[in-house]
């Protein structure tokens, strides 16, 4: 079988974990640190907290923003369930817009029809790694200062609605030649197991409020809160007579470990290789599938977008999802495993009750005809040929 997105676990890796166990110092310590910094620099954003999740940096995040009961937040309905789940947590309401039929990002027309004087974060989400359209999002947002009603002082600073970008799949891609990062008012990545870069679990929230914010007060501020609102952590405690800390606050317990950080460090020094290895990858599925008046592919690049090539979205004109489940399990019988990215929200228990998925027949039609292909460093160039292959099998034995 070859499998969907396994991680790229070498000797390189082994070797500086190992070490990172013979250091004596195995959570948050100099790596965490270490780690951050390279974040920043790599995506030029203004400070970088590293995490356990995406999904606690992005909860973390809205509770220090002050969401909560009577506020909204804009998400597409065409994610995974932690976009929605973070904001209901913080009892706050979820507020569902359909996607662009272009690609399967937030649609900025229904973000506009979306916004009321209780809106306080807009979610854009970079389905697959290719950036949402953050300057059009941004427009929206600057007309509509006049009813935005904050309700503390760092959102009576910041004065409009925030953009927070769900990059969990958009490590390393650009928009206007900036990178995932630095186009938003902050960020949070993922770096589970699945994706471009990896800590095994865990994740990453970078800041880049307008300059008359103190980023240095908000790393310190947010690495309190997320270590149990204690004044010091570990490594600082273990210092020469610096036992004694305060808790200065109810927090959370989500910060990363130098063990996950070990990983990261090393997968961000060869981050170039593995994304031009996608890039490849990409390239032969584009020839493969070139000639299929069924097959439409995703976008690579546009004027202002570029992809970091997490995801290949493989759609299958004029289908049904019953026609694309059964072209999914034909591939799976030649040994292939592939994936969807993703059930739109309303398919599922959680959400079917308060949305309807027919209010969003963009996402419902882009869902019903997609196929998620393998794409990371180890698969070779063989592999992706005879993928190739099995898709096209598996389409002729459903639909001729």
């Amino acid at each position: 079988m070859i499998p969907f997105s396994p991680p790229r676990i070498d000797q390189k890796i082994i070797d500086e974990v190992v070490a990172t166990l013979q250091s004596g110092w195995i959570s948050t310590g100099p790596r965490t640190k270490k780690f951050e910094k390279e974040i920043s620099a790599y995506c030029s954003c203004k400070t970088t907290v590293a995490v356990s999740s995406w999904t606690m940096g992005m909860e973390v995040f809205l509770r220090w923003w002050g969401i909560g009961p009577g506020d909204e937040v804009i998400i597409p309905v065409y994610t995974y369930c932690a976009s929605a789940n973070v904001v209901l947590h913080t009892g706050a309401k979820v507020i569902m817009v359909d996607i662009n039929a272009a690609d399967f990002n937030i649609s900025v027309e229904k973000i506009k029809a979306a916004i009321t004087s209780r809106n306080k974060v807009i979610m854009p989400v970079d389905i697959a790694g290719l950036p949402c359209d953050y300057d059009a999002i941004y427009k929206l947002i600057e007309e509509s200062r006049s009813i935005f009603q904050p309700n503390n002082e760092k959102q009576r600073q910041l004065g409009r609605i925030l953009i927070a970008a769900d990059a969990a799949h958009s490590f390393g891609a650009k928009y206007k030649g900036k990178r995932a990062g630095s186009y938003a008012d902050i960020t949070c990545f993922s770096f589970h197991a699945v994706k471009n870069l990896t800590t095994a679990e865990g994740g990453a929230v970078c800041f880049n409020l307008p300059d008359d914010f103190d980023h240095d007060e908000i790393y310190k501020e947010f690495c309190i809160k997320i270590l149990h609102g204690q004044s010091k952590d570990a490594l600082a405690k273990m210092q020469k007579g610096a036992w004694k800390y305060d808790v200065l606050e109810a927090g959370y317990k989500c910060n990363m470990t130098d063990i996950q950080a070990a990983i990261g460090l090393i997968e961000l020094e060869r981050y170039q290789e593995n994304m031009d290895r996608r890039a490849t990858i990409f390239g032969l599925y584009y020839n493969g599938f070139k000639d299929c008046s069924w097959a439409m592919l995703p976008i690579e690049k546009d004027e202002d977008r570029s992809t970091c090539y997490h995801l290949f979205q493989l759609c299958i004109d004029t289908i049904t999802e019953e026609q694309r489940d059964a072209i999914i399990h034909e591939i799976f019988e030649k040994d292939v495993a592939v994936n969807v990215h993703f059930q739109p929200l309303p398919l599922f228990s959680a959400y079917k009750n308060d949305f309807d998925i027919n209010n969003y027949p963009t996402a419902y039609t882009k869902y019903a005809c997609e196929i998620s292909l393998p794409v990371y460093f180890q698969l070779t160039d063989e592999q992706v040929l005879y993928i190739i292959d099995a898709v096209k099998f598996a389409y002729h034995k459903v639909m001729v």
